[in-house]
């Protein structure tokens, strides 16, 4: 047994470094989970220094770290434990702009879809995913730079970077769109990038005529699953090309006469069924839980009848309210402006008067009821009254106009105002139907997809070796893409586990919850720091209970923080 002094000459000698690895090993057990580095490696071939799999893993590593992604990749992993993360120890130098360039060209060859595809079929295996459901939906990366290259029209380039509709609210800025198809929980299994001014209802149309094909991939027939998409999905076009073979839910939009026509009568006729509440969250005094209530009927769009399912919620949208408003405000202040004028006015006899009234109460009020009253004005001679009686020199006529406000057309309003329309072809009654409530609550359950890129707090800085190729662009969409598939397999795993154990896990303020989210997981682990010593890994202090709970909940072995091997 060596002496304690021998032993500290021996720490000495080793090398002691410190790493801040904080979720990133969380990240890598699901990476291993959904095979993502063997079937880059299996789909990519070639004798580089670095597997194309685990080039891939370190730029999702690096997008779900909290950082800028697609930065300067090699000082990202200097202060980085490479082996533990990535499987491999390789040097900080294996993200040079070259060799990552490299990769992305040999992805792009492969094609960034067919990538996707295989490692998104493999984790619906693995996890049983859920496809019953599929929404689609698109959203905007905002980039730093010129990128004049990919906004030539001469060149025609596959991928246009330029400025479009923001959704992040960054209309200085170019951008590109990444446009998905998510499955339960919101879980992508197809995507790829757009132009930067694409369209949603252009895409949606692509996307309508291979969505037989990509869903094929997953072992379903056109019946098996039902398209879920916004109100950019009904057009004409659209509409035709998914025909009677594909189920879908959507919005009518309000630019459909067919739209306001069938809340009408679903207000008229006052038949709604109750929905009762349908958010999983609880409800508090500041916001209270929306009550759902629906009315059934049919629409004909483009000489074809589809099912309509109004539904009024309780919650009427903020803008909506002010809007109404403005236009009860605007109504009134006209009507105010014109009887003014019209009270103003004496007529010298009262046929005069009464054509008056008859011409201004052709004046048109959707929200307000004028009464309108001809009155005698007496004109008096002037003088002292003998006897107390004032003589009439000349009798004239005005109006007496009063605006009250009609209260069942703007409780009607009101009502219309909390009210949208689901359009779908899903059967309402025999086998695979849907009544009203189901059909909403497939519609709600896709949160869309700004949230799930919400992680990308900032606008993407790319490196100026990806700006040479707008394909390198598209196959940095594959980038995100995977990065969300981990971000949430991860959020979905949590929930299941809720679900399935009737527990609930540590959430914000010490408060408990039954809705976790990937982003409430990584600052229950930011900070969490190993130890190195040669080749021996240690935590710097004990996992917490509440960090424990997470690791169970994920079904994560803690050994993933101290043993590359592990997960």
């Amino acid at each position: 047994m060596r002496a304690p002094l021998e032993v500290e000459k021996t720490i000495e000698r080793e090398k002691i470094t410190a790493y801040v690895v904080s979720h990133l090993p969380i990240v890598k057990a699901y990476a291993v989970k959904i095979g993502l580095v063997d079937i880059i490696n299996q789909l990519i071939p070639g004798k580089m220094d670095v597997e194309p799999g685990i080039i891939f893993l370190g730029m999702v590593m690096d997008t779900l770290s909290g950082r800028t992604p697609f930065y300067r990749l090699d000082e990202f992993f200097q202060d980085q434990d490479t082996e533990l993360l990535l499987g491999k120890r390789i040097s900080s130098d294996s993200f040079c702009d070259y060799n990552v360039g490299r990769v992305l060209d040999k992805a792009y060859e492969i094609g960034s879809i067919k990538i996707f595809t295989a490692i998104t079929k493999n984790a619906v295996d693995i996890f049983d995913v859920n496809t019953r459901h599929v929404s689609f939906d698109t959203t905007s990366v905002s980039v730093f730079g010129d990128y004049d290259l990919y906004s030539d029209e001469n060149q025609s380039p596959s991928l246009t970077i330029t400025y479009g509709h923001s959704k992040n609210h960054r209309p200085d800025l170019k951008q590109f769109l990444v446009s998905m198809l998510c499955v339960d929980r919101n879980v992508p299994i197809f995507g790829k990038t757009e132009d930067g001014n694409g369209s949603d209802k252009t895409i949606n149309n692509e996307i309508l005529s291979s969505i037989s094909k990509r869903m094929a991939v997953h072992g379903l027939e056109p019946e098996a699953f039902i398209y879920i998409a916004d109100s950019a999905m009904v057009t004409k076009k659209n509409l035709l090309t998914i025909g009677d073979s594909t189920l879908f839910i959507s919005r009518l939009p309000a630019s459909y006469n067919e739209c306001l026509r069938v809340i009408k009568e679903a207000i008229g006729k006052d038949q709604w069924q109750d929905l009762g509440v349908l958010s999983a969250t609880k409800p508090t005094d500041k916001r209270p839980a929306a009550y759902y209530k629906a009315y059934e009927s049919e629409v004909n769009i483009h000489n074809k009848k589809y099912r309509a399912v109004v539904i009024h919620s309780s919650a009427h949208d903020k803008r909506r309210q002010k809007r109404i408003e403005r236009e009860l405000n605007a109504e009134l202040k006209s009507l105010n402006h014109q009887c003014k004028q019209a009270v103003q006015k004496d007529f010298y006899c009262l046929a005069d008067a009464l054509a008056a009234k008859e011409e201004l109460g052709k004046t048109k009020a959707k929200y307000y009821i004028v009464n309108l009253e001809v009155e005698e004005r007496p004109k008096y001679k002037s003088g002292r009254p003998k006897g107390g009686v004032r003589k009439i020199k000349e009798m004239l006529y005005g109006l007496s106009v009063t605006v009250v406000k009609d209260d069942q057309a703007v409780s009607e309003l009101r009502e219309k105002a909390g009210c949208f329309v689901m359009i779908t072809n899903v059967p309402q009654k025999g086998e695979d139907s849907y009544d009203s409530k189901a059909i909403l609550k497939a519609y709600k359950d896709q949160y869309g997809i700004e949230q799930n890129f919400g992680f990308l707090k900032d606008p993407v800085i790319v490196n100026s070796i990806f700006l040479k190729k707008p394909e390198r662009i598209e196959v940095l969409g594959l980038v995100l893409l995977l990065s969300l598939l981990v971000w949430r397999l991860i959020e979905r795993e949590m929930r299941q586990y809720i679900e399935r154990e009737k527990r609930d896990l540590p959430g914000w303020k010490k408060r408990r919850t039954t809705r976790p989210t990937t982003f409430m997981l990584t600052t229950k682990f930011q900070g969490v720091m190993i130890i190195k010593v040669g080749n021996i890994r240690k935590l710097n202090k004990p996992l917490t209970e509440q960090q424990g709970e997470y690791l169970l909940a994920l079904n994560v072995n803690p050994d993933v923080f101290v043993n590359p091997r592990a997960g």
